[in-house]
């Protein structure tokens, strides 16, 4: 086969099929994407531009049947290999109404000025597959953790240009851009707990009245977590996103996303914690403390007046999350307790037991 190698590009079998194909251009893309690689910028893009070419002509089954049986010369309309044959191709090769080729007189039977397949703006096609939907970028400044306002699931944060191609692709991407763009914003359980303030530094994409391209600028937006506030409360900052038209711009919405805890699990407005006691502490009583989620010791006792049987719940009035619609209420705390039964025991102990509580 002349030309370019298609299924070598994208790394897949000649048989791949629709799955095979996206799956490879998502991670042939997101590695070869040059604003993911700043020291490699010419030939990342370079790879990225014949990466996108690949997935288009395979991701379409016409183009795809004429790349099979005529290469890339084939499929682009230009002269390879034997020019005895005049070039031409034979009648009902092309199912896509789009690759039609009639003989103009130009070279080998081919049209001058070149009517084949030409490749669409490898920037666009990146868009049409992850979903042209916003990209403003923002990064946690206390937590460094990055990410991108995005509906698709892109990792990082990608620039947008236009291919060579002025105002034809910053066009199509405000025409399809939607009018908000929410991301997860995630949280500690501390910081629902007693309320914080996230910086976070945004990155949004404005356009040029020139050159009609998108240019980026940073702003730092100071996000204040209310106390008790649960996963999912949503923020929204009106017109802090990309510019979708001249003086229009996107609106930023903050999906508050909960951090898993090594000690203790919300429910609502409740917490849920557990802790291991011993049979002669399940029988005799306990005490533990339980660190709280502002630092302070809490008491944990039982037995006293009765034994605990496993798996009992033991509630503290008061030690719960806030309530985020009520000032200065909050939940419960609610500590299951597990008891550790001793693996084996001597005559002499089971003796002591049956004489104690037999």
């Amino acid at each position: 086969m002349a030309g370019k190698d298609y299924y070598k590009i994208l790394d897949v079998p000649k048989d791949a099929n629709e799955d095979t194909i996206k799956k490879a251009y998502r991670k042939q893309a997101l590695k070869w994407h040059p604003d993911r690689n700043p020291g490699n910028k010419e030939a990342a893009d370079a790879k990225f531009k014949e990466i996108s070419e690949a997935y288009e002509v395979l991701s379409d089954k016409n183009k795809r049947t004429i790349y099979d049986q005529f290469g890339e010369s084939g499929l682009k309309g230009t002269p390879s290999g034997d020019a005895s044959t005049g070039g031409a191709f034979p009648a009902g090769a092309f199912p896509g109404g789009s690759f039609t080729f009639t003989n103009m007189g130009g070279m080998g039977g081919f049209p001058r000025g070149g009517a084949g397949f030409r490749p669409t703006s490898a920037d666009e096609i990146f868009k049409q597959f992850f979903g042209a939907k916003g990209f403003s970028d923002f990064m946690d400044i206390d937590d460094g953790i990055p990410g991108s306002f995005s509906s698709g699931n892109i990792p990082g944060s990608f620039s947008s240009s236009s291919g060579g191609m002025p105002g034809s692709f910053s066009s199509s991407i405000r025409r399809s851009a939607p009018q908000s763009v929410q991301r997860s914003l995630p949280v500690s359980l501390e910081d629902l707990y007693s309320g914080t303030t996230k910086k976070l530094k945004v990155t949004r994409r404005l356009i040029d009245s020139q050159t009609n391209s998108f240019v980026p600028t940073e702003k730092v937006l100071n996000i204040n977590i209310k106390p008790g506030w649960k996963a999912g409360t949503k923020i929204k900052y009106p017109g802090e996103g990309d510019e979708i038209s001249s003086g229009v711009s996107q609106d930023l919405e903050f999906v508050i996303e909960e951090k898993s805890h090594p000690r203790f699990q919300r429910d609502g407005d409740n917490l849920k914690a557990k802790i291991e006691i011993s049979l002669a502490e399940a029988l005799c009583g306990f005490v533990r403390k339980l660190d709280s989620l502002d630092g302070r010791a809490i008491e944990v006792k039982g037995g006293s007046e009765r034994c605990i049987q496993p798996g009992e719940d033991i509630v503290i009035l008061g030690e719960g999350m806030p309530v985020s619609k009520t000032p200065g209420k909050k939940g419960d705390l609610h500590v299951k307790v597990d008891v550790k039964f001793p693996r084996t025991l001597s005559n002499q102990q089971k003796s002591g037991i049956k004489n104690l509580i037999g």
